[in-house]
């Protein structure tokens, strides 16, 4: 397992936004039932998501949270060189979607702008990369915009997905500082078990044609198509078990600290029973487990930015917090990090409107 340091490097701010249609329990409850839904529910700690309606791409929630973000820092955009986009929900198979944002931002040509196709792990990478630049100390700036649109890709009677995932995109601004504490990271990565959590028809391994639209039982009695997302969840929890716990011991013995030391345990917000039950095997105080999934469920890469703006608002932008962060998931692939982070700019959750509704509105 990879473990880094790096210094100098300051979050001076994230943004979340998410789109303002939203999908509850309710809704789920006339596909599958009340008392099923009411069920998983408990199980999975959700009660609604907010779902992005066709005209809205994972691109457009992050420009939003980008450029509001932006403004609150009172940042210069030509001062910006740096923009990583981490996603599983590009807006196209190329170009890179970060380049059309930096256009749409209007940053500086000088900036040096790609894409990293990263699931659940992907904001602890991209934090990682975003930081390895900065410390490297030829660039001063640097947007980490992460975000994914899940709810495109289930089976229309999927109860094990549908119920459980939300969109969200968010913008996190990274400058040097050069009194700024270590962050200290470890990741790794466990390729043998990619089959836990797939579109199996998504790519160039197996493309997409029109057999690969059509419905049939999958192992659990579901029917899906190969175009539709799969999780073995068996499988993806007993992963999290067996690695988690030993990544963030591992994590905190690297930054010399113990769990005492940290006001909060930020993790990929996965489900609530996977992290209640991760929390008891490390003996983290359940006050310093944060937990926002209720209202917004799974939403991917985005999770944990998306519960620092929401759960941890008040205190991270009031003044410093000792944070430990882990991603974990599809991949199969892990990250850790361990950081003091704050006081920092923090706007309240952006709503991205429905465009078609505004045009009709219009």
């Amino acid at each position: 397992m990879a473990s880094i340091g790096l210094f100098g490097v300051r979050i001076a701010g994230i943004a979340s936004t998410v789109p303002e249609n939203v999908r509850t329990v309710e809704d789920d409850a006339k596909i599958f039932g009340v008392e099923e839904m009411e069920k998983t529910s408990k199980l999975i700690g959700v009660r609604e998501r907010h779902v992005a309606p066709p005209l809205i791409c994972t691109s457009d929630m992050c420009h939003l949270a980008a450029n509001r973000l932006l403004d609150d820092l009172g940042w210069d955009r030509q001062s910006v060189e740096g923009l990583i986009f981490i996603s599983q929900s590009p807006d196209y198979e190329y170009p890179a979607t970060a380049c059309t944002l930096q256009a749409r931002l209007g940053l500086s040509d000088r900036c040096l702008a790609f894409d990293v196709t990263l699931g659940c792990s992907g904001y602890v990478y991209g934090l990682w990369l975003a930081s390895q630049i900065v410390a490297g100390r030829g660039v001063k700036r640097v947007l980490l915009l992460v975000g994914d649109i899940s709810t495109r890709r289930f089976a229309p009677r999927d109860k094990v997905v549908m119920p459980l995932f939300g969109d969200a995109g968010t913008a996190t601004a990274l400058e040097f500082d050069e009194t700024a504490p270590e962050m200290r990271f470890e990741l790794g990565t466990d390729g043998t078990g990619y089959g836990a959590i797939i579109i199996p028809a998504s790519g160039f391994r197996t493309p997409r044609t029109e057999a690969t639209k059509r419905l049939a039982p999958g192992p659990d009695g579901i029917e899906r198509a190969p175009e539709h997302m799969y999780i073995n969840g068996a499988e993806v929890f007993n992963f999290t078990i067996k690695r988690i716990p030993s990544l963030i011991e591992s994590v905190m013995a690297a930054a010399g600290r113990t769990r005492d030391d940290y006001d909060h345990f930020v993790f990929h917000q996965a489900n609530t029973f996977m992290l209640t039950h991760l929390a008891k095997r490390l003996k983290i105080p359940p006050e310093k487990l944060v937990l926002a999934m209720e209202k917004f469920g799974n939403t991917s890469s985005a999770s944990i930015p998306l519960a620092m703006t929401t759960a941890l608002r008040g205190p991270l932008t009031a003044g410093p917090r000792r944070l430990v962060l882990a991603g974990f998931g599809v991949g199969l692939s892990w990250g850790a990090c361990s950081l003091v982070t704050g006081p920092m700019v923090m706007p309240e959750l952006l709503i991205m409107p429905d465009p078609a509704l505004a045009a009709v509105a219009e």
